[in-house]
């Protein structure tokens, strides 16, 4: 090869990593200037604290009427909780608590979904609240589940939002950490994974100004891929859903990237009284249905009051 030519080889590959740096520094300014901004969005929330028999539980409590629960998925928080049925607050309270590790919601040293049910159980006690309709979204789903399954006469009825689902037979393997490497579980590896939210995840980019600061959520999402996600297939024979007792409304778009619709529509047939609603897209957040959502969810809570 010439000396010219390696040289501007090397002159180009030289821009290109100026290029690529100059990239990356502009990204981790905006990334900075988003948790700042995220920080704030969470202090609008008014969240509140309580301590209990394993350290503080936070959330948001806000509404009157028939308590809906809410058990968060991946990567969210008392926030993502709420705004899950933030249009409900007139007409129902809403519980929206920070599950196991998310957003200044301690850690006991068994962080199981059967602890994190025991936990609401507490965090109702204190709240002097003695049933609720107990709605899971997504990783959240499995917790919800366990609830009503170990606490049928503290459920009033059950809702499932496009969440994990249980199996229909003991699976001879099984992936024990499902979820996003820990590696990634940070505001900076987030900011620059968003242009991928489409093709991976079904979801707007826009999406990320929800999830920052992840870094406030990094054990919570650790926990739900390593702990959370596995546990019905881990642990399949402790979840009997055929002798689940209260009412079931099951919730899931065909084009949900991240908890299979298929797999959910081949285990309802496991609930003993299940309603479900399936929407042709969506996504994973089920856009474009609230309308829907909101008025199957009020039919189904008067029906079961």
């Amino acid at each position: 090869m010439k000396a010219g030519k390696r040289r501007m080889i090397i002159r180009i590959v030289l821009a290109l990593l100026m290029m690529l740096l100059l990239y990356l520094l502009v990204q981790w300014f905006l990334c900075q200037k988003t948790v700042g901004q995220g920080e704030e969005r969470l202090k609008t929330y008014q969240a509140e604290k309580v301590e209990l028999s394993y350290g503080n539980m936070t959330y948001v409590d806000k509404g009157s009427g028939e308590t809906i629960l809410v058990a968060h998925g991946i990567s969210g928080g008392y926030d993502q909780a709420f705004d899950t049925v933030k249009d409900k607050a007139e007409e129902y309270r809403i519980l929206a608590p920070s599950r196991f590790g998310y957003l200044g919601s301690d850690i006991p040293k068994d962080a199981t979904p059967a602890s994190q049910a025991k936990a609401y159980v507490e965090l109702l006690d204190k709240l002097g609240i003695e049933k609720v309709y107990m709605l899971g979204t997504s990783a959240g789903g499995t917790n919800a589940i366990r609830f009503a399954l170990d606490y049928p006469e503290r459920t009033a009825g059950l809702i499932l939002y496009c969440s994990a689902a249980p199996l229909t037979k003991k699976p001879e393997k099984y992936l024990k950490y499902q979820g996003p490497p820990a590696v990634l579980c940070n505001n900076y590896a987030m900011w620059l994974m968003k242009p991928l939210f489409g093709p991976i995840m079904g979801m707007e980019s826009e999406t990320i100004y929800e999830m920052i600061p992840v870094n406030e959520r990094k054990e919570g999402m650790v926990i739900d891929a390593s702990i959370t996600n596995p546990d019905m297939a881990r642990n399949y024979a402790e979840y009997p859903i055929e002798k689940l007792k209260v009412p079931t409304l099951i919730f899931h778009a065909k084009d949900d990237k991240l908890s299979d619709y298929s797999a959910m529509s081949k285990v309802v047939r496991r609930f003993p009284k299940a309603t479900f609603v399936s929407f042709p897209e969506g996504g994973h957040l089920m856009s474009g249905h609230g309308e829907e959502i909101d008025e199957a969810l009020s039919h189904f809570i008067k029906e079961n009051q």
